[in-house]
């Protein structure tokens, strides 16, 4: 748990449940997501149950970004802290892969520009979309407006796993790509916490113990025959 200390903040960043984009193989950006799908939602719930249930999170703050699967998911765990209003902050949006290929099934993406090369920042893997830098940097931005804004706050951000790898990265001051790969699981709980100079410590990442004998995911679609 995290320190008593009011001067302390803690930033927890909870990925959203399964989405239907996920399930339909779709590169879903904020203009084509359609929120959780029904696994996606009753993830959402269990998280719900349990911090109700532990009160694990003394929330000051509730956040989500603009997506509807990360509102959907935040709207979700809302009771659990007492009915907090949600705010909503674009800031916190997944990597934005641009309008010509949001809403692009996987196999279509591939098939038209290649296996994505994720290793230098500044190119542009989505044509017309962010780069990485750029997504790093709106995150980044929205990170430390959110801790001005918030000093000795315990803030909750439902999010996605992009913001979340991006999250590390800045907090921890590790590079850009490379070093290390995230594999952050829907409604699973992560957790920084100040410890003073600007410095933040991982106080927990992953945690799904919620969703203990829930289906790993829904069965993806698959590509149609041709």
């Amino acid at each position: 748990m995290a320190d008593s200390d009011a001067t302390t903040t803690r930033l927890v960043l909870i990925r959203h449940g399964e989405s239907i984009v996920t399930v339909n193989r779709v590169i879903g950006g904020h203009r084509t997501c359609s929120g959780l799908s029904d696994l996606g939602r009753r993830q959402a719930d269990r998280l719900c149950e349990r911090l109700a249930a532990t009160s694990e999170l003394s929330a000051d703050v509730l956040i989500a970004s603009n997506f509807p699967r990360a509102i959907e998911t935040a709207d979700v765990i809302a009771p659990a802290f007492a009915g907090l209003s949600m705010v909503i902050d674009e800031g916190f949006g997944e990597h934005d892969p641009g309008p010509e290929i949001d809403g692009m099934s996987f196999e279509a993406y591939v098939d038209k520009f290649g296996r994505p090369d994720w290793s230098d920042p500044h190119v542009e893997v989505f044509p017309g979309g962010e780069t990485i830098a750029a997504f790093h940097a709106r995150v980044g931005s929205a990170l430390q407006a959110t801790i001005a804004a918030h000093q000795g706050a315990t803030v909750v951000i439902s999010c996605h796993g992009g913001v979340i790898d991006a999250s590390f990265r800045q907090l921890l001051r590790a590079p850009t790509t490379g070093a290390f790969e995230l594999h952050t699981l829907n409604t699973s709980v992560t957790e920084f916490v100040s410890v003073g100079s600007g410095d933040w410590r991982l106080q927990r990442y992953n945690d799904v113990a919620h969703l203990h004998g829930l289906p790993s995911e829904t069965p993806r679609a698959e590509p149609a025959p041709l």
